[in-house]
């Protein structure tokens, strides 16, 4: 019996269009003797649109962006609908109505409303088994000032940082400029607290160009984080698993910009990727073990990206974690699992396995208590 796999993309995100992409190559690669391939997508005004069963290649990303006229299962306004008993009734369906049955989600969802926990939330509350991080790990995946609280509190090694609101900044721009300077120094990095794909991230030689980015980075999220630049190669690892996860081998990111922006990532497509990278057996094993430390620390699940500084001399710094990297089979999470002998449909098979594992384990927890 195949497994009714329902993809979840788009969402309300500066990261859309990624999301499109990611779902395409998805849907694509997918092994149709096993799964039957259910899309459903997020529109940008957050209007959820189920599909017909996929039963041929999406050639186009157009193809994807699915009409909600007739189809539209979850309004736009989300506070006006019985939204879980909405949800449930089409996404999960009903015994009498098998053919509407979703077994397992894959959220190909990357950015906000979606890579963040508020999705996860969703599917919780629904009682559904879904690919990747839950709730607590993507929400802390996202906002970046609160995963390095965490990986401070793991003694995991990383660049210096400060954070700052959007109020804070208003209130006095100029001490907020005055403790970048003085804490971190120039150059160093502006980015929005919750955002991926190099959204609204400047690079920062001088006070001119933080004015600037604080104003860049504040469209994007209502709070930023400033962090030391690291000299040294940008180096990523991918993880797999729940409870005893393993890792691939070391890729190398070496950006023809001076840093991986987001026009590097999905438009420019003369960024090099070398896999595997060339690291000694010693730093391997330190990467290692410091993705698995940070995996552990921020309870994560099924998969992320880790990434990683190496100076010239040796040193790893942790830069961050990626809940739902990059999942075409030219991404580097893929890529360093293709050469650590796991092929890309073999690996969408893991995640949903591992999701299945994960469901099933939760499914023995008592949620009642009496005296």
């Amino acid at each position: 019996m195949k497994t009714r796999l329902g993809i979840l993309y788009g969402g309300k995100s500066p990261e859309h269009k990624v999301s499109l992409q990611t779902a395409m190559a998805v849907m694509n690669a997918i092994d149709k003797n096993k799964f039957d391939v259910i899309p459903i997508y997020i529109t940008t005004e957050g209007q959820w649109v189920k599909g017909e069963k996929l039963t041929g290649e999406v050639k186009d990303v157009k193809q994807l962006q699915l009409k909600a006229e007739e189809k539209a299962i979850l309004p736009v306004a989300l506070n006006q609908t019985p939204v879980v008993k909405e949800a449930a009734a089409v996404v999960e369906g009903t015994k009498q109505q098998e053919e509407t049955v979703i077994d397992v989600i894959f959220p190909l969802l990357h950015g906000p409303n979606g890579e963040d926990g508020t999705v996860q939330g969703l599917l919780e509350l629904l009682n559904i088994p879904y690919v990747g991080n839950g709730v607590l790990a993507s929400a802390v995946g996202m906002d970046k000032v609160v995963m390095k609280n965490l990986f401070a509190q793991a003694g995991l090694r990383q660049a210096k940082y400060v954070s700052f609101t959007k109020s804070e900044w208003k209130e006095n721009e100029e001490a907020a400029y005055g403790k970048v300077e003085q804490e971190l120094g120039y150059p160093c990095f502006v980015k929005p607290a919750n955002a991926g794909s190099s959204v609204g991230i400047t690079k920062c030689k001088k006070r001119e160009d933080v004015k600037e980015a604080f104003a860049e980075a504040f469209k994007y999220d209502r709070k930023v984080i400033i962090e030391e630049a690291i000299v040294g190669r940008e180096i990523e690892i991918g993880v797999l698993g729940n409870d005893k996860p393993i890792c691939s081998v070391v890729g190398e990111i070496v950006p023809k910009k001076e840093f991986y922006d987001y026009q590097a990532k999905y438009e420019d497509g003369d960024t090099e990727l070398i896999i595997p990278a060339n690291v000694t057996e010693e730093q391997y094993e330190t990467i290692k073990q410091m993705a698995i430390t940070a995996f552990k620390a921020l309870d994560l699940s099924g998969l992320v990206r880790a990434d990683f500084f190496l100076t010239e001399d040796g040193v790893a710094y942790i830069n961050e974690i990626n809940t739902m990297p990059g999942f075409t089979p030219f991404s580097m999470f893929p890529l360093l699992w293709k050469h650590s002998g796991v092929s890309y449909p073999e690996l969408i098979e893991r995640l949903v396995q591992l999701a299945i594992e994960r469901h099933e384990e939760k499914q023995t927890i008592t949620y009642t208590f009496e005296v």
